[in-house]
């Protein structure tokens, strides 16, 4: 046995035998709402085989992209609550879309139970080396004199991206002009190419283009050894944007807690580990130990900052 299975079984011994030997009996669906390659996606992988490994069963990724996150969503929200399904989801499915969209055919609150957060996608804004600033003062000093002649691209309106700029024009008076894309990587394609001034994404995406000098990083969420020279958005003097998607996993309302528990405790207990630890590094992932109650909290407390953000900027889902 490896150090990986060593941890997990170890961890998991704490829990109800009952419930140890009634899950997982079956292979266990992990429902990813975007593409395969994407963040979201390669930590669910990451997380797939990791588990499986730890509680002897098959847990098998289900990628459902579409609407922003929601039709994956809503399959797991009407999904029987037996410990066989879970959404393992970035933010904008379980903390934004709620007062994005209108209408949704589920509710994020009532329809999900939180399991664990997973963990933390630094961003970092980067511009093209056209744009002449290179700190994000500077870039919001020229927007300031220029109004709207500065593009800034996202995967969609409200996506994390997004809303990360609306936080900035909200702190500084600056405005820029959004190209939403039909991805993170065509945005990012789009800033290579010149079609926009900066962008938002997530540190390892950006990290190659900043070593070959193809973008400028002008400030990001967190420090991050990827990016050693970038400020922080506090350090660039702007502590109130707070834009940062996690990478977390629900299950359907009404799940036993004794399986919630135990996934949790198999996730975070997964995490831990020396040899995922390294994975996660690799890609600029920060882990998060919350507990369910903890992670309740959280989202929460984001649905409710998020909901102001897009309140006060009129924001309408496309």
């Amino acid at each position: 046995m490896n150090q990986r299975a060593a941890v997990l079984l170890a961890t998991l011994v704490a829990l109800p035998a009952a419930a140890q030997e009634a899950w997982p009996s079956r292979p266990v669906r992990l429902v990813v709402p975007s593409s395969p390659g994407g963040g979201t996606d390669t930590y669910a992988r990451l997380l797939a085989q990791g588990l499986g490994l730890g509680l002897k069963q098959q847990f098998l990724v289900d990628n459902r992209p579409g609407a922003g996150g929601n039709i994956g969503a809503e399959i797991v929200a009407k999904a029987a609550p037996d410990g066989y399904t879970f959404l393992v989801s970035s933010s904008p499915a379980l903390v934004i879309n709620s007062s994005l969209f209108r209408n949704l055919p589920f509710s994020a609150e009532r329809d999900f139970a939180p399991v664990a957060r997973g963990v933390v996608s630094p961003l970092v804004i980067t511009s093209h080396p056209s744009v002449p600033v290179k700190t994000l003062a500077a870039l919001v000093a020229l927007a300031i004199r220029e109004p709207g002649s500065l593009t800034y691209g996202s995967p969609g309106v409200g996506s994390s991206s997004n809303l990360a700029i609306k936080m900035v024009e909200e702190a500084t008076g600056a405005r820029f002009m959004h190209v939403p894309y039909k991805g993170a990587s065509q945005a990012a394609l789009g800033l290579l190419r010149g079609e926009i001034a900066f962008m938002v994404s997530d540190i390892s995406t950006a990290q190659p283009h900043v070593l070959s000098g193809k973008v400028v990083p002008l400030a990001a969420s967190h420090r991050s050894s990827h990016l050693p020279g970038t400020p922080t958005y506090a350090e660039a003097g702007y502590p109130s944007v707070d834009a940062v998607p996690s990478y977390s996993v629900v299950a359907p309302a009404g799940t036993p807690q004794a399986i919630i528990q135990r996934m949790s405790v198999g996730i975070v207990g997964l995490m831990k580990t020396p040899a995922f630890r390294e994975k996660l590094d690799a890609r600029a992932l920060i882990p998060v130990f919350d507990t369910p109650d903890e992670f309740a909290a959280v989202l929460k407390k984001e649905r409710a900052r998020y909901a102001e953000v897009i309140r006060r900027n009129n924001i309408v889902a496309e």
